[in-house]
């Protein structure tokens, strides 16, 4: 586990490319791999109920992960970290 500097620094770096290579509003890519536990999926996915996302799912070949892609309309670099952040509480999840 990075501290919480390195955590900050990341998505401080995060906001500023994304603040120079997007015009807010635009649809972004989540990727995450997490285990695949039908309890942390459903969490990721109720970060994401109700906002118009398109949610794809694939499974490992080994059936250990599950990989999700989430296409969402997001208004700001802002908005795009904190949903990074809200799921960056299920345990286990890796994001790309």
């Amino acid at each position: 586990m990075k501290d919480k500097k390195e955590v900050e620094e990341f998505y401080d770096r995060l906001k500023n490319e994304l603040d120079e290579s997007t015009s807010w509003p635009s649809m972004y890519l989540y990727k995450f791999i997490v285990p695949t536990d039908e309890s942390k999926i459903g969490q990721i996915e109720s970060a994401f109920d109700n906002s118009g996302a398109v949610i794809n799912k694939k499974t490992s070949s080994n059936g250990k992960y599950t990989s999700l892609s989430i296409e969402i309309m997001m208004d700001s670099a802002d908005a795009v970290i904190e949903k990074y952040k809200e799921v960056g509480k299920v345990e286990g999840v890796i994001s790309l």
